[in-house]
């Protein structure tokens, strides 16, 4: 159906030259992210009065953390539905629904973002900071994952991409070196959704300090999915070609302008919190445009802030386990600078600097190659 309605406007286009203008991915891609920031923004103040009515005392607040925090108590949350909302609307608008990347990542996105929304609504209704189980999160998060690696691998299998790319690992600064590892491709990039999506959601814990990163990764791979997606640009980088990677980067504007117009309210001091709802399902979503586009180990590097603070809280558990004592006064790391002493504004306007170096490190390897 969706196809048919694509040859349909096609067809409609060719008669009318500002209908035309939208069959190029460059102007999709702007107006999905005004799109999604409209509605995000529109959304806002009616949404976040209705959330607060129905959440009553809002987000629990830990009570170990920085003292700081006790005044942001009956702040609501699950204001990931504003940004999600956002990309609903831009993705149905703007994006070729014909294209089976979209609707893998739009599975990963809804999926994610449910069990978030589940998770949130736990800790609200019991308030108490802890919702859903950590396994059971993660037991959802691996089917939902490798139900996207395999559909993602069989996509490539039959589309006209590089003999075995399908199920090879990609690595940064080199042009040719693939490390075919057959089927257990699907493991790794159930790992790569899993881990960065939870990811995300430990950085979830100032007032602004994941959605700017997490809209700085989209706009590198925005990029990045543009480029793969583009055979000339593509050769002429040495990047391998993912034929319909370049419509990802419509879903990725819609995550920068939905993250914008969610930022007009979670800035300091935040009217709403983003929640499990938002930060899984927007470091789902990255996850799997990075397996899609085989730039999965550039991942690491664009999103280095949120491996740094999963890797912070690693290191905090293991190590208190293994000597009762603890290496940071605080995980995830962001808490730790806190209780050294520096303002919440600090630290997030610090921590977006690294994510912006390091976003454009990561683009550095499109052309160190």
């Amino acid at each position: 159906m969706f196809y048919l309605l694509y040859l349909y406007y096609a067809d409609v286009a060719q008669d009318y030259p500002l209908l035309n203008l939208v069959q190029y991915q460059t102007v999709r891609v702007a107006l999905a992210m005004a799109t999604a920031m409209i509605v995000a923004v529109a959304m806002g103040s009616r949404f976040i009065s209705w959330m607060r009515q129905k959440q009553g005392k809002g987000q629990p607040i830990r009570d170990d953390g920085p003292v700081s925090h006790l005044s942001k108590v009956g702040t609501p949350t699950m204001g990931g539905l504003m940004i999600l909302a956002g990309i609903a609307v831009a993705v149905f608008l703007w994006g070729d629904l014909t294209n089976p990347y979209i609707w893998i990542v739009s599975l990963v996105t809804a999926a994610f973002a449910v069990l978030g929304f589940i998770d949130d609504y736990a800790k609200v209704t019991k308030q108490t900071s802890a919702g859903l189980t950590s396994k059971q999160k993660l037991f959802w998060q691996v089917i939902v994952a490798v139900v996207a690696g395999v559909l993602t691998v069989l996509w490539m299998t039959v589309s006209p991409t590089s003999p075995g790319l399908e199920t090879s690992i990609a690595f940064p600064f080199f042009k040719d070196v693939l490390l075919n590892v057959g089927w257990f491709y699907v493991a790794f990039a159930a790992f790569t959704i899993v881990g960065f999506s939870n990811a995300v959601n430990l950085t979830d814990g100032l007032d602004g300090l994941a959605i700017v990163p997490v809209m700085m990764a989209s706009a590198a791979f925005g990029v990045i999915a543009y480029l793969t997606g583009n055979f000339v640009f593509s050769d002429y980088l040495g990047v391998h070609h993912v034929p319909g990677a370049g419509e990802l980067a419509v879903f990725l504007a819609a995550i920068i302008g939905g993250g914008t117009g969610f930022l007009w309210y979670n800035a300091p001091p935040a009217k709403i919190f983003m929640g499990d709802t938002g930060s899984l399902a927007l470091g789902g979503a990255l996850g799997a445009v990075a397996v899609m586009t085989k730039h999965e180990l550039v991942l690491g590097i664009v999103g280095g802030l949120f491996v740094l603070e999963a890797a912070s809280v690693m290191i905090q558990v293991g190590y208190f386990k293994a000597t009762k004592k603890r290496v940071f006064l605080m995980a995830p790391i962001h808490h730790h600078f806190e209780k050294m002493g520096w303002p919440e504004s600090t630290v997030v306007i610090r921590f977006w600097i690294v994510s912006a170096m390091l976003a454009l490190a990561g683009l550095a390897t499109l052309k160190l190659r």
